[in-house]
Protein backbone atom coordinates (compact mmCIF):
# COMPACT_ATOMS: atom_id res chain seq x y z
CA UNK A 1 0.00 0.00 0.00
CA UNK A 2 1.38 3.42 -0.83
CA UNK A 3 1.83 6.24 1.90
CA UNK A 4 0.91 9.74 0.44
CA UNK A 5 1.14 13.12 2.71
CA UNK A 6 -1.49 15.73 1.70
CA UNK A 7 -0.08 18.21 3.37
CA UNK A 8 -1.67 21.71 4.45
CA UNK A 9 0.57 24.51 5.82
CA UNK A 10 -1.47 27.86 6.65
CA UNK A 11 -0.60 30.26 9.07
CA UNK A 12 -4.32 32.15 8.91
CA UNK A 13 -7.71 30.63 9.96
CA UNK A 14 -8.84 27.87 7.99
CA UNK A 15 -11.11 25.43 9.64
CA UNK A 16 -13.08 25.19 6.67
CA UNK A 17 -10.53 24.18 4.66
CA UNK A 18 -9.10 21.56 6.96
CA UNK A 19 -12.61 20.31 6.90
CA UNK A 20 -12.32 20.20 3.39
CA UNK A 21 -9.03 18.72 3.13
CA UNK A 22 -10.13 16.36 5.30
CA UNK A 23 -12.93 15.00 2.63
CA UNK A 24 -10.11 14.69 0.16
CA UNK A 25 -7.98 12.09 2.30
CA UNK A 26 -10.94 10.24 3.02
CA UNK A 27 -11.73 10.60 -0.92
CA UNK A 28 -7.96 9.27 -1.24
CA UNK A 29 -8.72 6.28 0.86
CA UNK A 30 -12.12 4.90 -1.16
CA UNK A 31 -10.93 4.81 -4.12
CA UNK A 32 -7.12 4.24 -3.73
CA UNK A 33 -4.86 1.47 -2.03
CA UNK A 34 -3.15 4.49 0.08
CA UNK A 35 -2.84 5.31 3.37
CA UNK A 36 -2.95 9.18 4.06
CA UNK A 37 -0.87 11.32 6.10
CA UNK A 38 -2.53 14.17 6.42
CA UNK A 39 -0.37 16.99 7.76
CA UNK A 40 -1.24 20.58 8.67
CA UNK A 41 1.79 22.90 9.96
CA UNK A 42 0.38 25.02 11.49
CA UNK A 43 2.05 28.50 12.31
CA UNK A 44 -0.96 30.82 13.36
CA UNK A 45 -1.75 32.78 16.55
CA UNK A 46 -3.06 30.61 20.12
CA UNK A 47 -6.76 31.38 19.10
CA UNK A 48 -6.58 30.63 15.31
CA UNK A 49 -4.86 27.14 16.28
CA UNK A 50 -7.33 26.14 18.68
CA UNK A 51 -9.70 26.61 16.34
CA UNK A 52 -7.68 24.54 13.68
CA UNK A 53 -7.32 21.88 16.66
CA UNK A 54 -11.41 21.43 17.06
CA UNK A 55 -11.31 21.22 13.24
CA UNK A 56 -8.96 18.54 13.24
CA UNK A 57 -11.17 17.00 15.84
CA UNK A 58 -14.49 16.99 13.88
CA UNK A 59 -13.01 15.04 10.83
CA UNK A 60 -14.51 11.82 10.98
CA UNK A 61 -12.96 8.36 11.36
CA UNK A 62 -10.78 6.54 8.86
CA UNK A 63 -8.91 3.99 9.69
CA UNK A 64 -5.97 4.51 6.88
CA UNK A 65 -6.06 8.66 7.27
CA UNK A 66 -3.62 9.80 9.92
CA UNK A 67 -3.99 13.42 11.04
CA UNK A 68 -1.32 15.19 12.07
CA UNK A 69 -1.57 18.38 13.64
CA UNK A 70 1.85 20.13 14.22
CA UNK A 71 2.63 23.76 15.43
CA UNK A 72 5.75 25.88 15.39
CA UNK A 73 6.88 24.13 18.77
CA UNK A 74 6.57 20.82 17.34
CA UNK A 75 7.83 21.60 14.10
CA UNK A 76 11.12 22.90 15.75
CA UNK A 77 11.82 20.05 18.10
CA UNK A 78 11.58 17.33 15.30
CA UNK A 79 14.13 19.77 12.64
CA UNK A 80 16.42 20.78 15.55
CA UNK A 81 16.15 16.78 16.03
CA UNK A 82 16.72 15.83 11.96
CA UNK A 83 19.42 18.48 11.92
CA UNK A 84 21.41 17.31 14.42
CA UNK A 85 21.28 13.54 12.88
CA UNK A 86 22.55 15.32 9.62
CA UNK A 87 25.68 17.11 11.25
CA UNK A 88 25.24 19.58 8.42
CA UNK A 89 27.51 23.23 8.28
CA UNK A 90 25.63 26.15 10.00
CA UNK A 91 23.08 24.05 12.03
CA UNK A 92 21.98 26.95 13.77
CA UNK A 93 21.52 28.77 10.54
CA UNK A 94 19.73 25.84 8.46
CA UNK A 95 17.21 25.69 11.78
CA UNK A 96 16.42 29.22 10.99
CA UNK A 97 16.62 28.45 6.60
CA UNK A 98 13.88 25.74 7.35
CA UNK A 99 11.65 28.01 9.77
CA UNK A 100 12.52 31.24 9.71
CA UNK A 101 10.39 33.80 11.62
CA UNK A 102 9.02 35.56 8.48
CA UNK A 103 6.85 34.29 6.16
CA UNK A 104 8.27 31.90 3.55
CA UNK A 105 6.32 29.70 1.02
CA UNK A 106 9.50 27.62 0.27
CA UNK A 107 9.99 26.75 3.99
CA UNK A 108 7.01 25.66 5.21
CA UNK A 109 6.94 23.15 1.83
CA UNK A 110 9.93 21.97 2.54
CA UNK A 111 9.04 21.41 6.22
CA UNK A 112 6.23 19.20 4.62
CA UNK A 113 8.65 17.57 2.49
CA UNK A 114 10.74 16.61 5.25
CA UNK A 115 8.00 15.38 7.71
CA UNK A 116 6.81 13.58 4.43
CA UNK A 117 10.28 11.29 4.78
CA UNK A 118 10.05 10.62 8.10
CA UNK A 119 6.46 9.66 7.71
CA UNK A 120 7.64 6.74 4.68
CA UNK A 121 5.47 8.77 2.15
CA UNK A 122 6.36 8.28 -1.14
CA UNK A 123 4.77 11.85 -2.46
CA UNK A 124 3.57 14.95 -1.25
CA UNK A 125 0.38 16.58 -2.11
CA UNK A 126 0.14 20.38 -1.30
CA UNK A 127 -3.08 22.49 -0.73
CA UNK A 128 -3.57 26.22 0.18
CA UNK A 129 -5.51 27.53 3.29
CA UNK A 130 -6.85 30.19 1.04
CA UNK A 131 -8.25 28.03 -1.54
CA UNK A 132 -11.61 26.02 -2.08
CA UNK A 133 -12.64 22.83 -4.44
CA UNK A 134 -15.02 23.54 -7.08
CA UNK A 135 -17.93 21.49 -7.23
CA UNK A 136 -19.66 19.67 -10.15
CA UNK A 137 -23.36 18.31 -8.90
CA UNK A 138 -22.75 19.39 -5.72
CA UNK A 139 -19.53 17.41 -5.22
CA UNK A 140 -15.76 18.13 -4.68
CA UNK A 141 -13.72 18.22 -7.33
CA UNK A 142 -10.15 16.79 -5.62
CA UNK A 143 -7.11 17.09 -7.40
CA UNK A 144 -5.86 13.77 -5.93
CA UNK A 145 -7.67 11.46 -8.06
CA UNK A 146 -5.22 12.29 -10.75
CA UNK A 147 -2.36 12.51 -8.54
CA UNK A 148 -2.83 9.07 -7.28
CA UNK A 149 -4.08 7.86 -10.93
CA UNK A 150 -0.28 8.80 -12.39
CA UNK A 151 2.19 9.78 -10.21
CA UNK A 152 5.22 7.59 -9.88
CA UNK A 153 4.37 5.34 -12.28
CA UNK A 154 6.23 4.84 -15.23
CA UNK A 155 4.63 7.69 -17.86
CA UNK A 156 4.23 4.67 -20.05
CA UNK A 157 1.72 3.38 -17.41
CA UNK A 158 0.33 6.80 -16.87
CA UNK A 159 -1.13 7.27 -20.49
CA UNK A 160 -3.83 4.64 -20.29
CA UNK A 161 -7.08 5.69 -19.64
CA UNK A 162 -8.54 8.82 -19.90
CA UNK A 163 -5.01 10.70 -19.76
CA UNK A 164 -3.87 12.15 -23.04
CA UNK A 165 -0.46 11.65 -24.19
CA UNK A 166 1.47 14.67 -25.47
CA UNK A 167 5.22 13.01 -24.21
CA UNK A 168 8.07 12.18 -27.07
CA UNK A 169 8.24 8.58 -26.95
CA UNK A 170 11.84 8.96 -25.32
CA UNK A 171 10.34 9.84 -22.11
CA UNK A 172 7.54 7.29 -21.72
CA UNK A 173 9.96 4.82 -19.49
CA UNK A 174 10.25 7.80 -16.96
CA UNK A 175 8.32 8.15 -14.45
CA UNK A 176 6.04 10.61 -13.34
CA UNK A 177 7.96 13.15 -11.30
CA UNK A 178 4.80 15.65 -11.22
CA UNK A 179 0.98 16.37 -11.08
CA UNK A 180 -0.46 19.47 -11.18
CA UNK A 181 -3.51 21.62 -11.53
CA UNK A 182 -4.19 25.35 -11.87
CA UNK A 183 -6.27 27.42 -10.39
CA UNK A 184 -9.77 29.50 -11.63
CA UNK A 185 -11.06 32.20 -9.28
CA UNK A 186 -9.32 36.05 -8.24
CA UNK A 187 -5.56 36.58 -9.57
CA UNK A 188 -2.89 34.46 -8.02
CA UNK A 189 -1.06 37.87 -7.06
CA UNK A 190 -3.49 40.64 -5.81
CA UNK A 191 -2.90 43.40 -8.21
CA UNK A 192 -5.98 43.42 -9.80
CA UNK A 193 -6.56 47.08 -8.49
CA UNK A 194 -3.04 47.91 -10.23
CA UNK A 195 -4.94 46.66 -13.41
CA UNK A 196 -7.82 48.68 -12.73
CA UNK A 197 -6.16 52.10 -12.17
CA UNK A 198 -3.52 52.07 -14.64
CA UNK A 199 -3.26 49.31 -17.44
CA UNK A 200 0.33 50.88 -18.25
CA UNK A 201 1.93 50.40 -14.59
CA UNK A 202 0.44 46.70 -14.47
CA UNK A 203 1.91 46.00 -17.60
CA UNK A 204 5.37 48.13 -16.59
CA UNK A 205 5.28 46.32 -13.04
CA UNK A 206 4.24 42.97 -13.75
CA UNK A 207 6.76 42.55 -16.85
CA UNK A 208 9.87 43.21 -14.30
CA UNK A 209 10.02 39.21 -14.28
CA UNK A 210 10.40 38.85 -17.91
CA UNK A 211 14.67 38.00 -18.47
CA UNK A 212 16.02 41.21 -19.56
CA UNK A 213 16.75 40.47 -23.35
CA UNK A 214 12.47 39.03 -24.20
CA UNK A 215 11.06 41.28 -26.58
CA UNK A 216 8.44 43.74 -25.92
CA UNK A 217 6.24 40.99 -27.31
CA UNK A 218 7.17 38.24 -25.49
CA UNK A 219 6.51 40.63 -22.28
CA UNK A 220 3.13 41.36 -23.24
CA UNK A 221 2.18 38.00 -23.92
CA UNK A 222 4.04 37.09 -20.53
CA UNK A 223 1.77 39.95 -18.79
CA UNK A 224 -0.91 38.59 -20.49
CA UNK A 225 -0.81 35.25 -19.09
CA UNK A 226 0.79 35.75 -15.87
CA UNK A 227 -1.00 35.10 -12.48
CA UNK A 228 -4.43 34.03 -13.62
CA UNK A 229 -4.76 30.63 -13.76
CA UNK A 230 -7.32 28.66 -15.65
CA UNK A 231 -9.24 32.42 -15.63
CA UNK A 232 -12.67 31.58 -14.87
CA UNK A 233 -13.23 28.13 -16.40
CA UNK A 234 -15.55 25.77 -14.87
CA UNK A 235 -15.40 21.76 -14.28
CA UNK A 236 -17.44 20.14 -16.23
CA UNK A 237 -15.33 16.65 -16.79
CA UNK A 238 -11.70 15.41 -16.52
CA UNK A 239 -9.08 16.07 -18.98
CA UNK A 240 -5.40 15.10 -18.22
CA UNK A 241 -2.74 15.28 -20.40
CA UNK A 242 1.26 13.37 -20.12
CA UNK A 243 3.25 15.86 -20.76
CA UNK A 244 6.39 18.09 -19.99
CA UNK A 245 3.92 20.09 -17.68
CA UNK A 246 4.56 24.30 -18.46
CA UNK A 247 5.12 26.07 -15.25
CA UNK A 248 2.99 28.69 -16.15
CA UNK A 249 -0.04 26.01 -15.89
CA UNK A 250 -0.06 25.12 -12.63
CA UNK A 251 -0.17 26.44 -8.99
CA UNK A 252 1.15 25.00 -5.99
CA UNK A 253 -1.91 25.32 -4.37
CA UNK A 254 -2.76 22.43 -6.66
CA UNK A 255 0.48 20.49 -6.97
CA UNK A 256 2.28 16.81 -5.97
CA UNK A 257 5.50 15.68 -6.25
CA UNK A 258 7.09 12.14 -6.17
CA UNK A 259 10.57 11.90 -6.27
CA UNK A 260 11.90 15.34 -7.14
CA UNK A 261 11.28 17.25 -3.31
CA UNK A 262 13.66 14.36 -2.24
CA UNK A 263 16.92 15.55 -4.66
CA UNK A 264 16.14 19.50 -4.27
CA UNK A 265 14.43 21.68 -1.57
CA UNK A 266 12.29 24.99 -2.36
CA UNK A 267 14.47 28.39 -2.39
CA UNK A 268 13.54 29.06 1.62
CA UNK A 269 13.11 32.86 1.02
CA UNK A 270 11.38 35.21 3.34
CA UNK A 271 8.96 37.42 2.35
CA UNK A 272 9.20 36.54 -1.50
CA UNK A 273 6.11 35.07 -3.22
CA UNK A 274 6.97 32.86 -6.06
CA UNK A 275 9.45 31.31 -3.37
CA UNK A 276 8.10 27.75 -3.75
CA UNK A 277 7.58 27.49 -7.68
CA UNK A 278 11.47 26.39 -8.33
CA UNK A 279 10.70 22.22 -8.48
CA UNK A 280 7.84 23.10 -11.18
CA UNK A 281 10.54 24.55 -13.44
CA UNK A 282 12.85 22.19 -12.52
CA UNK A 283 10.45 19.06 -12.98
CA UNK A 284 9.75 20.76 -17.04
CA UNK A 285 13.39 21.12 -17.37
CA UNK A 286 15.04 18.16 -16.78
CA UNK A 287 12.53 16.69 -19.24
CA UNK A 288 10.57 14.71 -16.51
CA UNK A 289 7.30 13.35 -17.21
CA UNK A 290 4.11 15.27 -15.91
CA UNK A 291 0.18 15.26 -15.71
CA UNK A 292 -1.60 18.24 -15.88
CA UNK A 293 -5.56 18.22 -15.21
CA UNK A 294 -8.38 20.70 -14.93
CA UNK A 295 -9.40 19.93 -11.20
CA UNK A 296 -8.94 23.10 -10.75
CA UNK A 297 -9.27 25.08 -7.40
CA UNK A 298 -10.80 27.99 -6.53
CA UNK A 299 -8.90 31.39 -5.27
CA UNK A 300 -10.02 33.79 -2.90
CA UNK A 301 -8.02 36.30 -0.97
CA UNK A 302 -8.29 36.36 2.95
CA UNK A 303 -9.65 40.14 4.04
CA UNK A 304 -6.19 40.50 5.90
CA UNK A 305 -4.92 41.52 2.91
CA UNK A 306 -7.35 43.95 2.15
CA UNK A 307 -5.68 45.47 5.75
CA UNK A 308 -3.12 48.40 5.41
CA UNK A 309 -0.44 46.78 7.10
CA UNK A 310 -1.20 43.24 4.87
CA UNK A 311 -1.39 45.87 1.53
CA UNK A 312 2.03 46.75 3.05
CA UNK A 313 3.25 43.26 3.69
CA UNK A 314 1.75 41.39 0.27
CA UNK A 315 3.78 44.44 -1.83
CA UNK A 316 6.73 44.13 0.10
CA UNK A 317 6.49 40.11 -1.06
CA UNK A 318 5.82 41.24 -4.78
CA UNK A 319 8.63 43.70 -5.38
CA UNK A 320 10.99 41.03 -3.48
CA UNK A 321 9.77 37.97 -6.06
CA UNK A 322 10.70 40.60 -9.06
CA UNK A 323 14.02 40.97 -7.59
CA UNK A 324 14.10 37.38 -6.69
CA UNK A 325 13.99 36.80 -10.33
CA UNK A 326 17.36 38.41 -11.63
CA UNK A 327 18.99 35.10 -10.32
CA UNK A 328 16.25 32.68 -11.41
CA UNK A 329 16.30 33.51 -14.72
CA UNK A 330 19.80 32.72 -14.44
CA UNK A 331 19.22 29.26 -12.99
CA UNK A 332 16.16 28.69 -15.31
CA UNK A 333 18.32 29.33 -18.25
CA UNK A 334 21.15 27.19 -16.81
CA UNK A 335 19.14 24.40 -16.66
CA UNK A 336 16.95 24.63 -19.94
CA UNK A 337 20.33 24.42 -21.36
CA UNK A 338 21.53 21.47 -19.32
CA UNK A 339 18.17 19.46 -20.24
CA UNK A 340 18.55 15.83 -19.67
CA UNK A 341 22.06 16.21 -18.28
CA UNK A 342 20.82 17.69 -15.31
CA UNK A 343 19.76 13.86 -14.27
CA UNK A 344 21.92 10.96 -12.85
CA UNK A 345 22.28 7.55 -14.59
CA UNK A 346 19.32 6.45 -12.41
CA UNK A 347 17.09 9.12 -13.65
CA UNK A 348 17.55 11.46 -10.30
CA UNK A 349 17.90 15.25 -10.43
CA UNK A 350 21.88 16.40 -9.91
CA UNK A 351 21.48 18.70 -6.97
CA UNK A 352 25.19 19.22 -6.65
CA UNK A 353 24.33 21.09 -10.27
CA UNK A 354 21.28 23.25 -8.92
CA UNK A 355 23.24 24.14 -6.31
CA UNK A 356 26.40 25.17 -8.49
CA UNK A 357 24.03 27.41 -11.19
CA UNK A 358 22.42 29.01 -7.62
CA UNK A 359 25.79 30.17 -6.58
CA UNK A 360 26.86 31.22 -10.23
CA UNK A 361 23.99 33.31 -10.31
CA UNK A 362 25.01 34.92 -7.15
CA UNK A 363 27.92 36.80 -9.30
CA UNK A 364 25.56 38.87 -11.34
CA UNK A 365 25.74 42.62 -11.21
CA UNK A 366 22.82 43.71 -9.19
CA UNK A 367 22.40 46.96 -11.98
CA UNK A 368 19.00 44.60 -13.14
CA UNK A 369 17.68 44.75 -10.16
CA UNK A 370 18.58 48.23 -9.85
CA UNK A 371 16.44 48.99 -12.66
CA UNK A 372 14.06 46.95 -11.43
CA UNK A 373 13.39 48.91 -8.44
CA UNK A 374 13.74 52.26 -10.61
CA UNK A 375 10.80 51.01 -12.24
CA UNK A 376 8.56 49.52 -9.55
CA UNK A 377 9.07 53.60 -8.14
CA UNK A 378 8.11 55.38 -10.59
CA UNK A 379 4.63 53.28 -11.27
CA UNK A 380 3.92 53.42 -7.80
CA UNK A 381 4.16 57.00 -7.50
CA UNK A 382 2.13 57.33 -10.69
CA UNK A 383 -0.32 54.87 -9.34
CA UNK A 384 -0.61 57.56 -6.10
CA UNK A 385 -2.58 56.97 -2.46
CA UNK A 386 -1.16 53.85 -0.86
CA UNK A 387 0.90 52.68 -3.81
CA UNK A 388 2.93 56.15 -3.62
CA UNK A 389 3.46 55.51 0.42
CA UNK A 390 4.43 52.07 -0.07
CA UNK A 391 6.92 53.60 -2.82
CA UNK A 392 8.74 55.56 -0.03
CA UNK A 393 8.95 52.51 2.15
CA UNK A 394 10.58 50.74 -0.72
CA UNK A 395 13.44 53.94 -0.97
CA UNK A 396 14.29 53.51 2.57
CA UNK A 397 14.47 49.76 1.93
CA UNK A 398 16.24 49.70 -0.94
CA UNK A 399 19.62 48.43 -0.45
CA UNK A 400 18.43 45.72 2.10
CA UNK A 401 16.31 44.56 -0.70
CA UNK A 402 19.16 44.32 -3.08
CA UNK A 403 21.31 42.28 -0.45
CA UNK A 404 18.53 40.29 0.95
CA UNK A 405 17.72 38.87 -3.03
CA UNK A 406 21.12 37.89 -3.78
CA UNK A 407 21.86 36.67 0.03
CA UNK A 408 18.64 34.52 -0.46
CA UNK A 409 19.92 32.75 -3.37
CA UNK A 410 23.21 31.88 -1.14
CA UNK A 411 21.22 30.22 1.18
CA UNK A 412 19.23 28.24 -1.59
CA UNK A 413 22.43 26.67 -2.58
CA UNK A 414 23.52 25.69 1.21
CA UNK A 415 20.34 24.61 1.59
CA UNK A 416 20.66 22.37 -1.40
CA UNK A 417 23.75 21.18 -0.57
CA UNK A 418 22.69 19.69 2.79
CA UNK A 419 19.12 18.43 1.40
CA UNK A 420 20.14 14.98 0.95
CA UNK A 421 21.02 14.55 4.27
CA UNK A 422 18.73 16.10 6.40
CA UNK A 423 16.04 14.17 4.20
CA UNK A 424 17.96 10.88 5.25
CA UNK A 425 18.13 12.13 9.02
CA UNK A 426 14.10 12.86 8.71
CA UNK A 427 13.73 9.21 7.76
CA UNK A 428 15.60 8.05 10.27
CA UNK A 429 14.01 10.74 12.63
CA UNK A 430 10.54 9.51 12.10
CA UNK A 431 9.91 7.17 14.57
CA UNK A 432 8.98 10.24 16.81
CA UNK A 433 6.32 11.02 15.22
CA UNK A 434 2.87 10.18 16.28
CA UNK A 435 -0.34 10.65 14.80
CA UNK A 436 -3.34 13.26 16.19
CA UNK A 437 -6.16 10.49 14.51
CA UNK A 438 -9.65 12.32 15.31
CA UNK A 439 -11.45 10.72 18.52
Amino acid sequence: MRRICLTLPTNRACPDTIAAIGQEAAYATAHFDVEVHLLILDSSDPATFAAHAAAVHALPEDPRVSVHHLGEPEQRAFLSRVIARADVAKPELMLELMLPAAVSYGACTNRAFLFAAALGCESVHRRDSDSRYQLLDGEPVFPVHHELASLGKSAVDAAHGAVETALAPRHLHKRVAMVGGSFVGELSVDIGEIRALDPGAYHDVVSLWAPDDWTDEQKRELVDESFRGAGSETFTGDRATLTLVDPMRVDMCNIAFHGVHERVPLPPATDTIGSDYFLIHLVHDAALPGVLHNRDIVNYYTAERRTDAGFIAYQTRFVKFFLSMLYFNFIYERMAEAGEALLDADGRVRASTISEFARQSTALDQAGNVRRLDRVDAAYRRLGGRYAHFADLLAERRERFLDEARGDIEDFALLTEAWGSLIRAAGDAGAHLTARRPA
